[in-house]
């Protein structure tokens, strides 16, 4: 049985600027399941880590032993397709430059969750999906985002 799932994040102002205002989504293709939420000074990559992060945990209530997480995050997926995080723990979380990792506590999550899943036998897959494309989920989830930036307004 597999699971998939879509996240996304936004923010007012880009990926680049940080005290905004943002929104998670997240779609759950078996179900139909659409969850998002919202956060009054974030940034763009909090906002996609969190999405992400929800969909792991959804995963871990989830009887699939195949999850899929799609996701137009190149910072989250390059963190997994290039193994940076084994450096950032090896490191004590300095990056290459030698200093401290951003959104540590968010990645310490992740990594908590992900080796959790695959201890259980799970296998975990992390996509890359283009932005903004004709991807129907991933605009559903980038649509959810959005809803929740807006929301972030009115905190």
């Amino acid at each position: 049985m597999e699971l998939n799932i879509y996240t996304d994040g936004a923010c007012s102002q880009g990926a680049a600027t940080t005290n905004q205002e943002g929104g998670w989504g997240m779609y759950v293709v078996e179900g139909d399941v659409r969850l998002y939420g919202a956060a009054k000074s974030t940034t763009n990559n909090i906002m996609e880590m969190t999405a992400f992060l929800r969909a792991l945990n959804y995963a871990t209530n989830y009887p699939a032993n195949i999850i899929n997480i799609y996701s137009d995050s190149a910072y989250i997926l390059n963190c997994f397709k290039q193994k940076w995080y084994v450096n950032w723990e090896k490191n004590g979380w300095r990056n290459a430059k030698k200093q401290p990792v951003k959104n540590q506590v968010l990645w310490e999550l992740i990594l908590k969750i992900k080796r959790e899943l695959e201890a259980k036998g799970k296998v975990l897959n992390f996509i890359k999906v283009k932005a903004h494309s004709t991807d129907k989920y991933n605009n559903i989830a980038d649509a959810l985002a959005v809803k929740g930036r807006e929301e972030a307004k009115d905190l």
